[in-house]
């Protein structure tokens, strides 16, 4: 099976690795790339009961500020809106945000926040 265009783009990259990351972590993913009308959630996985919903952040020029720099207010709200979908329409209760940051594409080169912001 061959890769399609998006699979080959920073972006694709830098979600699978952050994906195979919090998998060797003991992380369960069950969506990417969830869309709804106004938002996107780059990965959605399962810590136990727990629902994660993970924005991954590559930033490879430090002059355009760090990754996590990028996850500015609005960009927040946008995902506590498409999660809050996502909780509506599959019946979660319990659920926290975390945020995958790299530098570059990078194994290695990973800094996982848990909890990193919450909806209030």
């Amino acid at each position: 099976m061959g890769l399609t265009r998006k699979d080959t783009t920073d972006g694709a990259r830098a979600e699978a690795i952050a994906a195979g990351y919090l998998e060797a972590r003991g992380l369960v993913i069950v969506a990417r790339n969830y869309r709804v009308r106004g938002g996107e959630i780059d990965l959605i996985a399962r810590s136990g009961k727990v629902t994660v919903f993970v924005e991954v952040r590559l930033r490879r020029h430090p002059a355009f500020g760090s990754a996590a720099d990028s996850i500015t207010v609005a960009k927040r709200k946008r995902l506590i809106r498409t999660a809050r979908h996502w909780l509506a329409t599959h019946g979660v209760a319990q659920c926290r945000f975390d945020c995958v940051l790299l530098e570059r594409l990078d194994a290695t080169a990973v800094e996982w926040i848990p909890d990193a912001f919450t909806a209030d």
